[in-house]
């Protein structure tokens, strides 16, 4: 079941400069259901602490990206992660729609498609930030307080840990990116020494 069927969006105008593509479509549709549910909180929470698991689970990532695991098995696998995580039911019941049409592997950029449609909806604007060691609360505070003030607007932080940038962070907003790692740095570094 493709997302233009039972779960596909009844109305997605206005939301297509926020999530576009096949994982857009699925998070539109997972957005539209949730809202009609009522428990868009319950969803975004839901999704957060799979984003967080995926960050933190080999196993979870191999069962989501590996061709080796079918349908039948994915849907288990991915029903069994879901319990034990203590998703809704909604969101679980989405994951098995994924699990059955093979698309497991696009659930992070799914996630961040149904984070910036959430944030759109609350009138506040998506930040992507990588950063190279997880944010503390306060950290995430301040960076999220330093942007709305150039921003004008409430940012919703969607945080990525990438031990590969070193240090620093890079920040995306819509097309805007504010690249201030260390890898780029010491990259910069290099070329300029090559002269």
């Amino acid at each position: 079941m493709e997302p233009n069927s039972a779960i596909a969006p009844a109305n997605a105008a206005g939301r297509s400069s926020v999530a576009l593509g096949l994982s857009g479509r699925y998070a539109t549709a997972l957005f539209d259901l949730a809202v009609d549910a009522g428990s868009l909180d319950t969803v975004g929470t839901s999704l957060a602490t799979l984003k967080d698991a995926l960050a933190g689970s080999d196993d979870l990532k191999a069962l989501t990206n590996s061709p080796m695991v079918s349908r039948k098995q994915a849907a288990a696998g991915i029903a069994a992660v879901a319990g034990s995580l203590g998703l809704d039911k909604l969101t679980t019941a989405f994951l098995g729609v994924l699990a059955g049409n093979r698309r497991l592997g696009t659930l992070s950029a799914i996630i961040r498609d149904f984070t910036a449609l959430a944030a759109a909806r609350r009138g506040e604007i998506s930040a992507r930030v990588t950063a190279a060691h997880p944010l503390s609360a306060d950290q995430q505070q301040a960076l999220a307080a330093k942007l709305k003030a150039g921003l004008g607007r409430d940012v919703a932080l969607d945080i990525t840990v990438d031990p590969a940038i070193l240090g620093g962070l890079i920040v995306r907003v819509g097309s805007r990116m504010i690249d201030s790692s260390l890898k780029t740095r010491l990259d910069s570094l290099g070329q300029a020494l090559k002269g």
